[in-house]
């Protein structure tokens, strides 16, 4: 949650916010943070957030905006709070009205040319079950990496197949189909050094953009219009 701080601070200065201090940044709720930078200021997170992964800042950048933009921003903060106490291992980032989740080498460990769960990354991804479950009106896309052993057209796939293997884990605990998309995103964002075996361990890892569905942004403006 530290770098959503930091996020915030940078839009504040994009987007000419009203609010002149850390202190006040921290302090602003996201119904208040929605309704003063809105969508202007959403379209400057995405390109924050493009520069480390290009795929997550297109789904997490855009925005709607307003008092209904703020309500789906508090929803998204009690969320990825609930992500963070199931699953303290996670990297879990408020981005927008977003969360960017990213599982890697403590929560889900793939071997090297695998893409099959472990039994500790299955224990892992069903500390997120209930969360999920609980917030049935949000959409997850989910994308898959490799490290940079191999050929590149051979690791798109392979982080397909690890994309896959998470949703239908997901799938088979009766979660809805239809909230799932997956990319394989491959070799592509690496988040540390393809130089070391630590390193290409942590970069077979899966990250997740949870975006608000039609329903709750339905919801949102009918709240917002009260």
């Amino acid at each position: 949650m530290k770098k959503a701080i930091l996020y915030i601070l940078a839009l504040s200065f994009l987007a000419g916010s009203t609010f002149t201090s850390c202190s006040a940044i921290k302090n602003a709720n996201n119904t208040q943070k929605g309704a003063t930078i809105g969508t202007a200021a959403g379209g400057a997170l995405g390109a924050i957030i493009a520069r480390k992964n290009p795929a997550l800042g297109a789904v997490l950048g855009g925005v709607i905006g307003g008092v209904a933009g703020g309500l789906i921003g508090n929803n998204m903060d009690k969320q990825a709070r609930q992500i963070e106490q199931a699953l303290p291992t996670a990297e879990v980032e408020r981005v927008g009205e977003g969360i960017k989740l990213t599982l890697g080498e403590n929560a889900i460990r793939f071997a090297v040319n695998k893409s099959s769960l472990t039994t500790t990354s299955r224990a892992n991804l069903n500390k997120l079950i209930n969360v999920f479950q609980e917030y049935k009106d949000t959409n997850i896309i989910i994308y898959g990496y490799t490290d940079s052993t191999g050929r590149a057209e051979y690791n798109k796939t392979l982080s397909e197949k690890r994309a896959n293997s998470v949703k239908d884990f997901f799938i088979g605990k009766g979660l809805n189909p239809n909230r799932f998309q997956i990319k394989g995103l491959g070799i592509e964002n690496p988040i540390a050094s393809n130089d070391t075996a630590e390193g290409r361990s942590k970069n077979r890892r899966v990250e997740f953009a949870i975006v608000a569905n039609q329903q709750m942004v339905n919801t949102a403006k009918n709240e917002a219009n009260k």
